[in-house]
């Protein structure tokens, strides 16, 4: 269910961006490029384009005399101070913006390019529309206000927040107060132990924090370009205790950060890896048949681990599967091609392979130009314009301590948008067997984010339509990682479910209900459903075969 704007300006890269174009990263050529097209058809058609100067002239005409013809999109903060409204000067400037904004949109959208082309050249003018926002100058009224209230302070400390991301942040600036948290400090804190370590990852068994446990435990697969405490944030907003202390054995996978000489690690390493783990997870607890979690890149390696042991006659080693904003499917309805050719997927692939690995920093820049506004443009005003340190949000520090992936990993998500293998049976090979999503025929649990822009809900849907078994799929009214951490308590939480799915994502949308709260106390109904006899939990971790290593969260988190 995708909020629709309630007008005003809208958040063009939020819509045209999502994973694809992340892995596959920007290139300053092909931003000039898509700039040279837009002028040589500017020129091409004077007549288009004289008809909207001339537009754009009349709006400004009635801007310099005073009208208001444009209202500022209600959700941007940027333009909510009174004074933007209420000065005459600021007030005009700010019409001059919107007005100037809105018909650059309008020219583009009724101009005869190709929809494709129409789709990067908006990318590229809103980009350029956000930069030039009269927000981000000097002259914004809090900016002036601070330097008054300060003394002048706030212009110094705001320069020096500039120039150290110059020298240390690629120029961005920071999102976070980065001394405001510690991993197993204040975050990943939850009291457990590594009772399994392989090459690629420590798996991480939590101690109980319930009376009682479910006999048949839950063994959680974050996504290997971050670090799973993601799960483990504060105490108010950790999925890992909201688990535990409602009864769930939990054993989480802690990915290790690759360095350049595991270029050659892909999907069928990572695939053996976690059966390791499954194995050790099976061996500690006595269990036959965990239950899986995987987020994101996590559920698509958990989907191909359980086509593996499809293949091999092993499937009854997985009682059920919850996937967490994860793409199967890899088709997109918004223009996922927007600067991913041919091209530019095997200039990209090249690039991780000469360097072993892609870069989290990467990946997460490219992120943030999805939502410039509120990732970019937010903290220049704050950092730099106000001269203020950046909030302490744990989402936000976990976002920026990113981790690489390996060349060969990455190569093989580039194929994965290119060519969907997972839609056409034995189309994957993964550890030497052909994986058919159709014949893992294990009960599942799905949720999706309807403002996800990284991984679309509908792609999602669909993405559960591929597997067997008895589905279930749930849409939260939030964001990619809010769909995640989405604890009870929240008064703006609602997710919608319906127990019939449809082939088509906006007939099962049409017929869904919508449930006040989050989505996380259905899950546990469901998940307990699925785990067996509840009993006094066993208060020792490990066993004689994988006795206790370290102390969670374990070493390959602390990994830069």
């Amino acid at each position: 269910m995708k909020e629709r704007s309630a007008g005003g300006t809208t958040d063009v890269p939020a819509i045209t961006m999502n994973v694809q174009n992340a892995m596959t990263g920007l290139r300053g050529r092909d931003l000039i490029s898509t700039l040279r097209h837009v002028g040589a058809h500017s020129l091409r058609n004077p007549v288009h384009t004289a008809r909207h100067m001339l537009a754009l002239g009349s709006q400004l005409s009635r801007v310099m005399l005073g009208d208001t013809l444009h209202q500022p999109n209600p959700r941007d903060k940027r333009f909510s101070d009174p004074t933007w409204e209420q000065n005459p000067l600021y007030r005009r400037g700010l019409q001059g913006y919107l007005a100037w904004q809105k018909q650059t949109r309008l020219w583009i959208e009724e101009s005869s390019l190709a929809p494709d082309d129409r789709a990067r050249a908006q990318f590229l003018f809103s980009l350029i529309n956000d930069a030039l926002a009269p927000s981000n100058s000097l002259l914004n009224p809090l900016a002036v206000k601070e330097l008054f209230n300060t003394g002048g302070q706030s212009l110094v400390k705001g320069l020096r927040h500039l120039l150290d991301d110059l020298r240390h942040n690629q120029g961005l600036p920071r999102q976070v107060d980065p001394e405001a948290f510690q991993v197993g400090g204040n975050l990943a804190v939850t009291p457990g132990a590594v009772v399994f370590r392989n090459e690629l990852l420590e798996l991480i068994q939590y101690k109980p924090m319930s009376e009682k446990q479910y006999a048949r435990p839950l063994l959680v697969i974050p996504p290997q370009i971050n670090k799973f405490y993601v799960f483990d944030l504060g105490p108010t907003n950790s999925f890992v205790q909201y688990m535990l202390k409602n009864g769930l054995q939990v054993f989480m996978v802690s990915w290790r950060n690759p360095e350049a000489r595991h270029r050659d690690w892909g999907l069928s390493n990572y695939v053996q890896a976690l059966e390791e783990a499954l194995n050790a997870c099976r061996s500690i607890t006595g269990s036959r048949d965990p239950n899986l979690m995987g987020a994101c890149a996590g559920g698509l390696t958990m989907a191909a681990l359980q086509g593996h042991l499809q293949a091999r006659q092993r499937l009854k080693r997985v009682r059920s599967a919850t996937y967490l904003v994860s793409l199967l499917d890899c088709e997109f309805d918004s223009p996922a091609s927007l600067f991913a050719d041919e091209e530019t997927i095997e200039a990209a692939k090249r690039r991780s392979y000469q360097r072993g690995v892609l870069d989290g920093g990467e990946v997460s820049r490219i992120f943030a130009w999805m939502r410039p506004n509120d990732l970019i443009w937010n903290y220049w005003i704050n950092n730099y314009l106000l001269g203020k340190t950046p909030p302490a949000f744990d989402i936000l520090y976990w976002n920026a301590d990113n981790t690489r992936l390996p060349a060969a990993f990455h190569g093989e998500l580039l194929d994965f948008f290119k060519l969907n293998p997972l839609v056409h049976p034995n189309r994957l090979e993964v550890c030497g067997t052909p994986i058919d999503l159709r014949q893992v025929d294990l009960d599942s649990f799905t949720v999706a984010g309807s403002n996800d822009h990284i991984t679309p809900w509908d792609a999602v849907y669909r993405s559960t339509m591929l597997l067997g078994g008895e589905r279930r799929f749930v849409l939260a009214n939030s964001g990619h990682i809010q769909s995640i951490i989405n604890p009870p308590g929240n008064p703006k939480s609602y997710y919608l479910d319906s127990t019939a799915l449809a082939s088509d994502p906006r007939a099962w949308l049409h017929d869904a209900t919508r449930y006040e709260g989050s989505w996380w106390p259905a899950w546990l109904g469901w998940i307990g459903e699925r785990s067996g006899a509840f009993k006094a939990p066993r208060k020792e971790l490990g066993n004689a075969s994988y006795p206790p290593l370290d102390a969670a969260p374990g070493t390959y988190v602390l990994a830069r």
